[in-house]
């Protein structure tokens, strides 16, 4: 364990913030060093993005992310950035103290999601680059997962998907996007629910992890759904807190294909790491891997359901529709000891 003259905590910090002290260390991504220490008695959060592929474009991201999130009205919704050091990658961050989330966790969590959306806004288009969604290559795998496992793929659905892409690829909005706003990336303090860890942040529309809600955290290895009410109570309290926020209504439409964009993509069945190596749909006919709290399989199980529901009387994506439930079923059928995914939270 390093010692307090061991840490990366330069002069530029040491004069603004003083000597850091009894550092422990917390956990954290292998992208990252993270520890807790103590400026002038007091805890605070070190963070180091070590070296490696686009290190300086994660922490260029997280610490835009974190001063434009620091602009939050009322509560914050992330913690204070007490001071940056760019050239080594270091940020310092305030502590913050986090209990057991309760049962209903998901609502605070939401309405919490939607006012960190809602702290950027057209004049950060050049703080941040924008989201990206799936590509005409995840339709392609999608509709190559149908035919090996023996399900017919309507005519109409290759034409639905290429207009989704499209749809995406042009979705409005300059929301302060986390980028993986999963369980254990949210702090659930006395004072209300802050976000960390913005390595991946973007701007675009909030529908896109509003979503995570109802398809299961595509990008998180805590995968859990919401039992009905409290799915609904969770997308009131986001819907109600934009509008709080915003002035403007959340739009009716989008949700769907927010979700099923997330369902055709390949790469949110694993972890960040192994993204963008490999057709990772391609390997679920033959074999089947557990990332965190479910299985490749279970995943793609449950957002299949998801899909199939939210689209069944949708006009656009209803070959998508039909599409998702008769692969839902083949899954089941074919791999029967897939479970519904968890409803709760480790």
């Amino acid at each position: 364990m390093e010692t307090a003259s061991q840490l990366p905590f330069g002069e530029t910090l040491r004069a603004r913030l003083g000597p850091p002290a009894h550092p422990s260390v917390l956990e954290s991504s292998p992208r990252s060093k993270v520890w807790r220490i103590e400026l002038s008695g007091r805890p605070a959060v070190l963070k180091h993005l070590v070296a490696g592929p686009e290190a300086d474009e994660r922490y260029a991201r997280e610490v835009a992310a974190l001063r434009i999130a620091g602009r939050a009205s009322g509560t914050p919704v992330v913690p204070a950035l007490l001071g940056t050091d760019p050239a080594e990658r270091v940020l310092v961050l305030e502590h913050l103290d986090h209990r057991r989330p309760s049962a209903d966790w998901i609502v605070d969590y939401a309405a919490t999601l939607a006012r960190l959306h809602a702290t950027a806004g057209p004049g950060d288009t050049e703080a941040l680059p924008r989201w990206q969604g799936p590509t005409g290559a995840d339709v392609t795998s999608f509709l190559t997962l149908a035919d090996a496992l023996g399900v017919y793929a309507p005519p109409g659905v290759r034409d639905e998907l290429g207009a989704l892409v499209e749809h995406l690829d042009r979705a409005e909005g300059t929301a302060l996007l986390h980028g993986d706003p999963c369980p254990g990336n949210d702090l659930h303090t006395p004072d209300g629910v802050r976000f960390i860890d913005f390595e991946q942040a973007s701007l675009g529309s909030g529908l896109m992890e509003l979503a995570y809600l109802r398809i299961g955290f595509p990008t998180c290895w805590c995968v859990t759904r919401a039992a009905g009410p409290l799915l609904e109570r969770a997308e009131t309290a986001y819907r109600t807190a934009w509008h709080t926020e915003t002035g403007a209504p959340l739009p009716d439409t989008g949700l769907a294909d927010a979700c099923a964009g997330w369902l055709i993509r390949g790469d949110a069945l694993v972890q960040r790491a192994h993204r963008s190596t490999t057709d990772h749909l391609a390997r679920v006919p033959d074999e089947d891997w557990t990332w965190g709290t479910a299985t490749a399989r279970q995943r793609l199980a449950h957002r299949l359901g998801v899909v199939a529901a939210m689209t069944s009387d949708d006009g656009d994506l209803r070959h998508l529709g039909a599409l998702a439930a008769d692969l839902r079923r083949t899954v089941l059928d074919r791999w029967p000891t897939v479970r519904p995914v968890p409803e709760r939270r480790p």
